[in-house]
């Protein structure tokens, strides 16, 4: 009897995981297995997808542009009205390189039409200035499980559970055991940092990565914030706050650390009680952008360091994956690949929670 086979196996419990599996399987007709389940039932949020960020290069502004109507498209298929929401992010920041960082940002967001302008109204810690950037789209997958886990069905994407072994070889390829059964896997996807830290071995490890501790805190209820988004450029700390005026705040540092950080964010007017927190290791990049591919043009791919706005490219990684990327797309992912030369002088950029 011959071995089961997939194309794919991603592994990873992100939006951007989960998306890129089914539309490998969906749109390009690709076998596909999954490892990894969703971290709504199991643990707190480790970031946000959003459709735009504090990012400083022009291709990825336009990239982001002609991709987030297709995400917006295929996630309200997905998951109805719920699982997208259209807000307004505020970009903060203190520090003369913050500030200058913030103008920059702001500049490069309204060259490609994004309506990005001055925050005027009150709320954040004297000194401090402020850009929103408008009509933003927030993915909520999470929100949506079910209906997520009923269209990665639809689409045939093959499940593996956490318990189950996936072993990766040195070329990419691999194997997985499900049951008595055992599934050859024609090229294994990293796609979040959980699973690069279980699967990555370390003679692959790109220079270009780096690890460092994160955390992500819930508070009880306090008044609306100034944004329901906020983006601390100084610290890189993301805050969330959700319907019945919780906050999530994740970011770089200990739990300690982001809580002391979020309280200085929101001043006096915006006590809050942590409600519950957990620690993790994260994986940034050196000069602070994305990366893809294989590292020394072997391996498996691995998807690294997009900040929030992996889960909206996930269309046009899937396209790449597949050889079918537009020139734009493929431009993009090639100034983008894993083991480019990193430099060091863009850890500022990186430090600063600016995507490059």
């Amino acid at each position: 009897m011959s071995q089961p086979r997939v194309d794919f196996a991603i592994v990873g419990a992100t939006p951007l995981a989960r998306l890129l599996a089914g539309l490998l399987a969906g749109t390009h007709g690709r076998s596909v297995l999954l490892q990894g389940e969703s971290h709504a039932g199991y643990r707190l949020p480790r970031h946000l997808d959003l459709s735009i960020g504090a990012i400083t290069r022009p291709a990825t502004w336009a990239l982001l542009g002609d991709i987030a109507p297709e995400v917006r498209r295929l996630v309200t298929r997905i998951g109805k009205r719920a699982a997208v929401a259209r807000l307004d992010p505020l970009l903060v920041a203190r520090s003369a390189a913050g500030q200058a960082a913030l103008g920059h940002v702001r500049h490069m967001a309204a060259a490609f039409g994004h309506a990005a302008e001055p925050f005027r109204g009150r709320g954040l810690p004297d000194g401090s200035s402020g850009v929103l950037l408008r009509d933003a789209i927030l993915l909520q997958l999470t929100a949506a499980d079910a209906a997520v886990d009923e269209w990665l069905r639809r689409q045939g994407v093959e499940r593996l559970s956490e318990s189950e072994m996936l072993t990766v070889h040195a070329d990419g390829s691999g194997l997985a055991r499900r049951g008595d059964q055992t599934i050859a896997i024609g090229q294994t996807i990293l796609a979040d940092d959980a699973a690069l830290l279980a699967h990555l071995p370390q003679s692959q490890w790109p220079d270009l990565l780096v690890r460092q501790a994160a955390s992500t805190v819930l508070t009880g209820a306090v008044p609306p914030l100034p944004a329901r988004v906020l983006h601390d450029l100084d610290t890189g700390l993301w805050v969330h706050q959700q319907a019945g005026g919780i906050m999530v705040a994740c970011g770089p540092g200990s739990t300690g650390t982001t809580a002391r950080r979020l309280a200085s964010l929101l001043g006096d007017t915006h006590r809050f009680e942590q409600a519950g927190q957990s620690g993790y290791t994260s994986l940034v990049t050196r000069d602070g952008a994305p990366a893809v591919g294989r590292s020394a043009g072997m391996g498996p791919d691995v998807l690294v360091g997009f900040g929030p706005i992996g889960g909206v490219l996930a269309p046009a990684i899937a396209r790449w994956l597949c050889g079918a990327a537009t020139p734009a797309e493929s431009a993009w992912m090639g100034s983008h690949l894993v083991n480019r030369c990193n430099v060091e002088g863009a850890a500022s950029v990186r430090d600063l929670g600016v995507v490059a």
